[in-house]
């Protein structure tokens, strides 16, 4: 009990300064189209970016963007437009074992998966214990300190050379670019948005030349709406969703998943998450948003687990 007040004591603190700052963005540059990354991805020629063998044959019938609200809280399979993504990382020496998380503070692993890699006794997985096997596949990840996480960071801050950890990341380097050299994982969380309403104009842009780094690297990105809707008219979310579609990667639709919540799973500033520990076995636990979210990030990385489980270097 008092392990658990403090915890809910320390994230009051911890979450203070998570949102709500202005970071400098990056200078702008032209993004490359979502087809012509995929064919460079698999060794093509950029010249006609249109119907690559072998990237996407996802079938017309999805959803458009614009039906995001509509989408799954995760998807269906795996397109092969991000197995060939994942396929070449993997050639290229990126670790199977590997993912990694980009995101604000509230991506940190004192709240989001971090439980995982600490052993059973924090976490309990009630019915979902088809979900031992991936927290076992990618320990070493879950409560790992990613270099492309931090307080109030956007996609711009992600992209600026002037947010990158000094210590560790070299003259140059933005934040996920120093995670990726660090780490080279295969899957990637991208977990952002919220602190995007402040130059929301950009976004679109930046969110495209993020998701471009990570297929020209080989790693497999993984969108995710937010649950919070702070720029007023879920503008954000169909960016994210359009993205996803566009590039035909995994889109979590987190959002969707706290529909049913309590409040939508927000506290009262309508920002951010309510907590619980992650106890999927217990009824009122899992009428918060934190435990939810962590079941949910469990769910995706296990489907790109068991869909890439026979791909090798």
């Amino acid at each position: 009990m008092f392990k658990n007040i403090l915890k809910v004591i320390i994230l009051s603190i911890f979450l203070a300064g998570c949102v709500g700052v202005q970071v400098a963005a990056p200078t702008a540059t032209s993004a490359a189209s979502p087809a012509a990354v995929l064919t460079a991805a698999v060794g093509q020629s950029t010249a006609t970016p249109t119907a690559v063998p072998g990237v996407t044959t996802t079938p017309d019938d999805r959803l458009p963007p614009e039906q995001w609200q509509q989408w799954p809280v995760i998807p269906d399979k795996i397109s092969d437009a991000a197995m060939a993504i994942y396929r070449r990382g993997l050639q290229a020496g990126n670790d199977s074992t590997r993912f990694s998380k980009v995101g604000d503070c509230g991506s940190g692993a004192s709240w989001f998966l971090g439980d995982f890699d600490l052993g059973p006794a924090n976490y309990s997985l009630g019915s979902y214990t088809d979900l031992a096997p991936v927290i076992a596949a990618y320990q070493g990840s879950w409560g790992r300190v990613n270099k492309s996480i931090g307080d109030g960071w956007s996609v711009a801050t992600e992209l600026s050379q002037l947010w990158a950890d000094p210590k560790q990341c070299k003259t140059g380097e933005t934040p996920v670019a120093c995670e990726y050299r660090i780490w080279k994982p295969s899957v990637v969380l991208i977990l952002l948005g919220t602190n995007d309403r402040f130059h929301k104009d950009k976004l679109d842009t930046q969110l495209h030349q993020l998701v471009d780094f990570f297929i020209q690297n080989g790693v497999l990105p993984v969108l995710a709406t937010k649950a919070d809707n702070m720029e007023g008219d879920q503008s954000i979310n169909l960016i994210i969703a359009r993205t996803a579609y566009e590039y035909d990667i995994p889109l979590w639709n987190f959002w969707r998943a706290v529909q049913d919540l309590p409040h939508k799973g927000l506290d009262n500033d309508n920002e951010h998450l309510t907590w619980a520990p992650n106890r999927f076995n217990n009824a009122a636990d899992m009428q918060e948003a934190w435990p939810v979210r962590n079941l949910g990030a469990l769910q995706m990385m296990d489907l790109i687990w068991k869909a890439t489980a026979d791909v090798k270097p």
